[in-house]
């Protein structure tokens, strides 16, 4: 008894010391359990790949062949660490035959496309700017029509993975999202998913597959980062410093579009049913305008939410808009809609979710 009091007086005397050490400790034994729990997610996604790799195939049939495009300067230069952690294995012991194709420098994604050879299934694995160069590169070739019938995977290795909600379940543990997402791939079950064609007059056309967006929201959206420190309020605190320099914003731009097409007589007469995951029954596209009386109060709000979503068409020297979240230099483009053009690999669990959620 006389040994507990005085281990309790010893750390009464020291409490500056007690406290510190309690906090390392503490912090300490939260890491090495979310290192426990990463490994044991690691664990039983190879176990669930291992079984695809003990399946037999027929003597007339061949291994599954994947080509994968890593970026491995995503999420900060951390990607390949995390697809060789986490998605790699996953894919080995499935029984997949893999070829890992690694970029170099931004853009090459686009190039490597072209010289792509037929496979069973294409794997991207990096974000948003990896996603749009890739799906870019492929509606590029000549021989779209017959490559665009390959299933593409989306393994979500980059800062932004906006397609990766849609497709994966939703996890704030990038280890479990990763191998639900390579795991998605093994079970093999697809959605078509419609893409936007963007063509200049001066450049290649660029394909995206959520939208164009361009105004006063996107030019704030793409300096909250600057705002770090804030934490929380980064984003209301942008979008009142932007409405300091200037208010009103206002931006020029004009609008047109084509009539309606009949559908072409070589296609099937019976159109594909529309995935749960897309929310949207017919062929469309979605144009959303601000509205021109805007307050500064409704500005700071909506850009805290991010309700809307502008599809426009700017004139030359108007600044910047983004495709899919990648910044190109604004001008004059055609959009045109492309329906069920591409079909991904999705999480049957995530498409359930959001069956009941509508």
């Amino acid at each position: 008894m006389a040994r507990v009091v005085k281990v309790f007086r010893t750390l009464r005397n020291h409490w500056k010391k007690s406290t510190f050490a309690v906090c390392v400790l503490s912090y300490g034994g939260h890491w090495l359990y979310g290192k426990h729990c990463d490994n044991v997610l690691r664990r039983e996604a190879c176990i669930e790949a291992r079984a695809f790799g003990h399946e037999l195939i027929g003597p007339q049939e061949h291994l599954k062949k994947a080509i994968v495009i890593l970026n491995p300067a995503a999420c900060n230069g951390k990607a390949n660490r995390l697809f060789e952690k986490n998605a790699a294995p996953i894919l080995h012991l499935a029984g997949v035959e893999v070829k890992i194709v690694k970029t170099d420098y931004e853009g090459q994604a686009k190039k490597l496309m072209e010289l792509m050879d037929q496979t069973d299934m294409l794997i991207i694995a990096g974000g948003d700017g990896t996603l749009q160069e890739v799906i870019t590169g492929l509606l590029r070739r000549a021989d779209e029509e017959t490559f665009s019938k390959i299933p593409i995977g989306f393994i979500p290795l980059g800062s932004s993975n906006s397609l990766s909600q849609s497709l994966h379940l939703v996890s704030d543990n990038k280890v479990q999202h990763i191998t639900s997402a390579t795991l998605s791939i093994l079970k093999g079950e697809t959605v078509p998913l419609d893409v936007l064609q963007i063509k200049s007059e001066k450049e290649q056309p660029v394909f995206a597959l959520f939208g164009l967006r361009w105004g006063a929201f996107r030019d704030v959206a793409s300096s909250i980062s600057k705002y770090w420190y804030l934490g929380p309020l980064k984003t209301r605190a942008a979008h009142w410093f932007s409405s300091l320099k200037q208010w009103p914003q206002t931006h020029q731009a004009s609008l047109s579009y084509l009539a309606p097409v009949p559908r072409p007589p070589d296609l099937p007469t019976e159109i594909p049913p529309r995935t749960d995951i897309i929310d949207r029954e017919d062929d469309s596209m979605v144009i959303t305008l601000d509205s021109d009386s805007l307050t500064v109060g409704q500005f700071i709000t909506e850009g805290h939410y991010d309700l809307l979503l502008f599809f426009s068409c700017p004139q030359e020297g108007a600044g910047f808009y983004d495709i899919d979240n990648e910044e190109y230099e604004a001008m004059s483009v055609e959009v045109r809609l492309l329906p069920r053009k591409l079909r991904f690999f999705c999480s049957a669990e995530r498409r359930e979710q959001l069956a009941q959620a509508q």
